[in-house]
């Protein structure tokens, strides 16, 4: 059955749109094919037959159609590169926010709002931030990413100008919270903290309680080829995303999503393109309505040695583990095959390595790609406490799995 999110109804007449990326796609040399035969979309179950579009797919019409702006700059953004190879996309002067605005009051006028998504490197993140805060009339801080000695100084900055709002991906929360619980600094003025890039992590509540007890969650779902497709708000579950008129949900009989974005001023031809997530239409708690529940990645599963690696479970039962706050697998590959494969473990002093051997000796014995890969090399196979995890320097998201060449 064809399972289309609530906006759906309301979204039919703007089918238009759809019909036009689904012309332009038609001219992609190595994408016409896949489309010959439809032609008309006239009907949610027009778009639900229509093939999806992956990733790769994108980069292909992108590089072939190169989108010019309809008025004012175009900017050119580039997402992914920590697990995969960087997507391309184009947004007008603007990014899209009137429309995010009209449905998501995150911000006001009042607030003394902090960016601290990173800005550079073409990640869209903390343009597209800048750009809602425009909407709310807000006091804006640019600051963009800091380095690790230089949190205490911010952070006294913050109370001192009486800072309200704070935005960042959860990597990023976390950092900037973790280190005034560390100081013993409190946030006393925070109410708010957006978030958009990465899943919310409950490992960030309990600092968020110590620091800023008043401050509450406002999440985007997104990424820089659609670019918001959802918010939630503070009575919202974090996985669960209300969507905005102009985003058209379908999930697949897989669980993935996929997203047609039926804004007529959009540069990317997004036409049930999948971004990888998997997800489902269930009703929100908040008593908004139907919103879109995301479940995680479908993309999460890396090959080691010829075997699926599902990152994914192995994170969650390094995490399920007293003590262990954050975990991360790398992988470290010599001329294309996997070497080893560590687990990063970001833990308190209730895990020891004691602990990490024990937790070690269960995923070999447990998990049937890692005792099959490394069943003549268990060594390969690591279980490390850090102070630190791998995070991408440009954007500061802390992905589940890192890739890394031997040296």
């Amino acid at each position: 059955m064809t399972a289309f999110s609530l906006t759906a109804p309301a979204a039919e007449p703007r089918l238009p749109v759809a019909q036009h990326n689904l012309r332009l796609l038609k001219t992609v040399p190595g994408l016409a094919s896949r489309y010959a035969d439809h032609d008309k979309l006239l009907t949610l179950d027009d778009v639900a037959a229509v093939p999806p579009l992956a990733k790769d797919d994108l980069n292909v019409a992108l590089a072939h159609l190169e989108p010019k702006a309809r008025q004012g700059a175009t900017w050119l953004f580039q997402s992914g590169g920590s697990t995969g190879a960087p997507k391309v996309g184009y947004a007008p002067t603007g990014f899209y926010m009137q429309g995010v605005w009209d449905h998501w009051k995150a911000l006001d006028r009042d607030d003394v709002f902090v960016n601290a998504w990173g800005a550079g490197r073409m990640w869209g993140a903390h343009f597209l931030a800048g750009a809602y805060a425009d909407h709310a009339g807000s006091q804006v801080i640019a600051l963009g990413s800091v380095t690790a000695d230089e949190y205490a100084d911010w952070l006294s900055f913050f109370h001192t100008r009486q800072v309200t709002a704070l935005g960042g991906t959860p990597s990023v929360l976390r950092l900037w919270f973790a280190n005034a619980r560390a100081a013993g600094l409190e946030l006393p003025h925070l109410r708010k903290l957006l978030w958009l890039g990465e899943a919310w992590h409950s490992a960030l509540d309990d600092d968020i309680a110590a620091v800023a007890p008043h401050a509450q969650r406002w999440g985007m779902f997104g990424s820089t080829e659609t670019w918001v497709v959802g918010t939630n708000s503070p009575q919202c579950p974090p996985d669960c995303f209300h969507t905005l008129p102009e985003q058209l949900v379908h999930v697949g009989g897989d669980e993935l999503l996929d997203f047609t974005t039926l804004n007529p001023d959009m540069l990317n031809p997004v036409l049930r393109y999948q971004t990888g997530d998997a997800g489902e239409l269930v009703d929100c708690p908040c008593g908004g309505g139907q919103v879109m529940r995301v479940l995680g990645r479908r993309d999460s599963v890396v090959q080691v040695r010829g075997l699926g690696l599902h990152v994914d479970d192995i994170i969650a039962a390094a995490e399920r583990q007293p003590g262990v706050s954050r975990a991360q697998i790398v992988i470290t590959e010599q001329r294309g095959r996997a070497a080893a494969v560590t687990l990063l473990v970001l833990a308190g002093g209730d895990f020891d390595t004691d602990a990490a051997g024990r937790l070690r000796q269960e995923l070999l014995s447990s998990t049937f790609t890692l005792s099959t890969a490394f069943l003549h090399d268990p060594q390969s196979f690591q279980v490390q406490i850090t102070d630190s995890l791998i995070a991408n320097d440009r954007t500061g998201k802390t992905a589940n799995f890192v890739q890394r060449e031997q040296q």
